[in-house]
């Protein structure tokens, strides 16, 4: 399978770091031991996978994308990287102690399929540990304002909590827990919302190039009309009060815990 990723990859890393408090957040839930075994599933790069590694745990890094595969792999050899699918995870029954996925969940084609296979590979009494976004915080993103289509059609991919729940009780994930995530001016992964505080950072190219909304769902038109309305909006301080119109106590991300609860 080709991976939109494929494409994205060119130039990835340019932009897409592990960000610090993000790392010590997914860290800190999946509570990992030096002498376990974890899953980066949708790994990328490798950007977050190979920080786990560097601060001690061992980890498999799986994803989709040939490109991003090849980079993660010259980036840091001392991973174990391979090609597959949420839904198709070339690993054994119960092999890692926890796994993590970073943005990658709205990448699944099948959220029910993938969570029963995360569970396959997941030791029981093992975390996983998701960050994402969902629709109703992406409703409150300000980039509605420039790019409703844009906004609207990684709205239609993102799987609601009530989804993500529904699927993980489906596959024998207990104990969910959530916790929302605000983007900070210090963000240093720079995703689909990491200028929230600072929008000069959707007029440089080469942040939009590492964005999936931006280099896969936008309609052509309608994103460059966006960026003029926004540059001017910018420049005339208008940008000031669409931001504050936005502004709600949701969180613009999520992290969901979840536990496979071991049987007798």
């Amino acid at each position: 399978m080709k991976s939109k990723y494929d494409d994205i990859g060119i130039n990835y890393n340019e932009t897409r770091s592990a960000d610090p408090y993000i790392t010590n957040q997914l860290l800190k839930k999946l509570r990992p031991k030096i002498k376990g075994l974890y899953l980066d599933i949708g790994c990328g790069t490798g950007n977050y996978t190979s920080v786990f590694q560097k601060k001690g745990y061992e980890f498999i890094g799986i994803d989709p994308s040939e490109r991003m595969l090849k980079e993660a792999k010259t980036k840091n050899s001392n991973i174990t990287w391979k090609l597959g699918q949420a839904e198709n995870i070339p690993i054994l029954n119960e092999s890692v102690n926890g796994i993590i996925g970073s943005l990658t969940m709205h990448h699944w084609n099948d959220l029910n399929n993938s969570f029963l296979e995360l569970n396959r590979v997941l030791k029981p009494d093992g975390l996983i540990v998701i960050f994402t976004s969902t629709p109703r915080q992406m409703k409150g993103y300000w980039l509605n304002h420039y790019f409703p289509k844009m906004l609207g059609d990684s709205m239609l991919q993102m799987p609601t909590l009530e989804a993500v729940k529904n699927a993980l009780l489906n596959a024998k994930f207990f104990n969910i827990e959530t916790e929302p995530y605000f983007v900070k001016p210090d963000l240093e992964d720079l995703f689909l919302y990491c200028g929230k505080q600072n929008p000069k950072l959707y007029l440089k190219s080469e942040i939009r190039h590492g964005i999936s909304s931006f280099s896969s769902l936008a309609n052509k038109d309608e994103v460059e009309k966006g960026l003029i309305n926004l540059e001017k909006d910018i420049e005339s301080n208008n940008i000031n009060e669409i931001i504050k119109s936005y502004e709600n106590d949701l969180g613009d991300y999520l992290f969901i815990t979840a536990k496979k609860v071991k049987y007798p």
